[in-house]
């Protein structure tokens, strides 16, 4: 089913962080840092604990949770051992 989508209709990606492999994880967040770089696009990382205590937790309802709890740009930070 296509949607006709345009990336110029776009202003803000949601991305929730678990459950998943974390190449996966990895790659998706290259993207969609990709997009904010070269269009300007926010996005936000969210893990839905951070809604532990909310009743309606449909995906259409995100940005308003998001916004509510003031889940900003909080990306995985890789940690590189030596």
């Amino acid at each position: 089913m296509s949607k006709n989508i345009k990336v110029t209709g776009i202003n803000a990606i949601y991305i929730n962080q678990g459950s998943g492999s974390f190449a996966g994880i990895r790659n998706s967040m290259s993207v969609v840092k990709a997009f904010n770089v070269a269009k300007n696009i926010d996005y936000y990382c969210y893990n839905l604990d951070d809604f532990k205590d909310e009743k309606d937790l449909s995906y259409k309802n995100i940005p308003n949770l998001c916004k509510k709890h003031k889940i900003k740009k909080n990306l995985i930070n890789p940690i590189y051992l030596s």
